[in-house]
């Protein structure tokens, strides 16, 4: 299959364009702004679908929105009439075609002419009036509100919410593409004259703004967004995708004495906290339990010895570990427990609490093993 995609260096093009590789299609023609028009006659005449992504939403003067919109639509609809092409075509509009600006009065006649143009050819046409689209590769200041808070907030720099309680609609680029294959497979989301992305999520301007402040935050609080909630969780990759190169690490305080390290990684309220130890050769570290607190220890390098005993016997039980053999130890509550570095290099344990550590209900009591 012969691809074309108009606005192919664009937020939704170059997504796409990456997404129909990883599918294994090979012969995608990638048009853009700067190409030459006349490869656009070569590719309407071979193309077996067309994507048509391209379009203006930020000129420097009204007229571009027409000549963007609805000019260019009406050239690459000429040759594929001129051909006589029956790929299916998407094009993609947005929800602002129901408003009354010069923005919105493009997409709605670039829309006419796409419904014009099936009536007349009974080819194939997908019209997507797509809501606010955020994700990866978006640009700051043009394609989404998401992309200037992520920018701007991953840099230190302001953002500007002028009404808290805007209600917003957004649409996460990988289910768009989703949506988009579907399309490709002859299977669109259907709603009235209009095919939709069937994911969408709606949140407050001020809550997003707070929502991806909090993301900068959890580099020094340690904490992990929550992730059962699908638009964080895509909130959270998009906020990634715009760190600055230089700032793609971040310290951890080191806890750090004669025997060795320990670092808090990550601290969550409902998963628990993640952990770093590192003991010295012959340094034993622990002899002590809990009443609820439970952990997990992973040893990822060096040998150690891990014993426990039960506060109510003599009994100890030994458990040999290395970064040989990866082996998780569950620690019990109730069992008085140590891990000691039995061997010649440091010994490195990642270890798991099922509640971050708390100064004031610390459920840690020392008793030797």
């Amino acid at each position: 299959m012969k691809i074309l995609v108009t606005g192919a260096r664009g937020f939704l093009g170059k997504n796409l364009i990456a997404e129909l590789n990883n599918k294994g299609y090979k012969e995608i023609f990638e048009y853009t702004r700067d190409s030459n028009k006349s490869v656009l006659e070569k590719y309407t005449k071979e193309c077996d679908f067309v994507f048509h992504l391209a379009g203006v939403n930020r000129p420097k003067n009204e007229a571009e929105f027409m000549e963007g919109n609805y000019g260019f639509t009406s050239l690459l609809l000429a040759l594929l009439k001129k051909h006589e092409n029956k790929a299916p075509i998407l094009i993609t509009s947005s929800i602002q075609a129901e408003g009354d600006n010069p923005y919105g009065k493009s997409k709605k006649a670039g829309e006419d002419l796409f419904f014009s143009y099936y009536k007349e050819t009974d080819v194939k046409v997908y019209v997507y009036r797509l809501p606010n689209v955020f994700g990866k590769w978006s640009k700051p200041n043009y394609n989404s509100v998401v992309a200037t808070f992520c920018h701007n907030i991953s840099r230190g720099l302001d953002i500007q919410v002028n009404n808290p309680d805007a209600e917003l609609n957004l649409c996460y680029i990988d289910d768009v593409l989703e949506e988009f294959l579907r399309a490709l497979h002859g299977e669109p989301t259907i709603q009235g004259n209009y095919c939709v992305v069937p994911v969408t999520h709606s949140i407050k301007l001020g809550d997003l703004a707070n929502l991806i402040q909090s993301f900068k935050e959890s580099r020094t609080n340690l904490s992990i967004p929550n992730m059962e909630d699908a638009l964080t969780k895509k909130l959270y990759s998009t906020y990634l995708s715009f760190l600055p190169k230089d700032k793609f690490s971040y310290d951890l305080k080191m806890n750090c004495d004669h025997r060795g390290s320990f670092t808090e990684f990550i601290r969550t309220p409902e998963r628990g906290q993640v952990s770093v130890n590192v003991s010295k050769p012959g340094i034993t570290k622990g002899n002590h339990w809990h009443h609820t607190k439970n952990e997990k220890f992973l040893v990822v390098s060096g040998e150690g010895l891990i014993r426990f005993r039960k506060l109510d016997s003599d009994v100890i039980i030994e458990y040999r570990v290395s970064g040989e053999k990866l082996q998780v130890v569950d620690i019990p509550t109730g069992y008085t427990h140590s891990i000691v570095n039995v061997g010649e290099s440091d010994l490195v344990t990642v270890m798991w609490a099922n509640e971050p550590f708390n100064l004031d209900k610390p459920d840690t009591y020392f008793v030797e093993v």
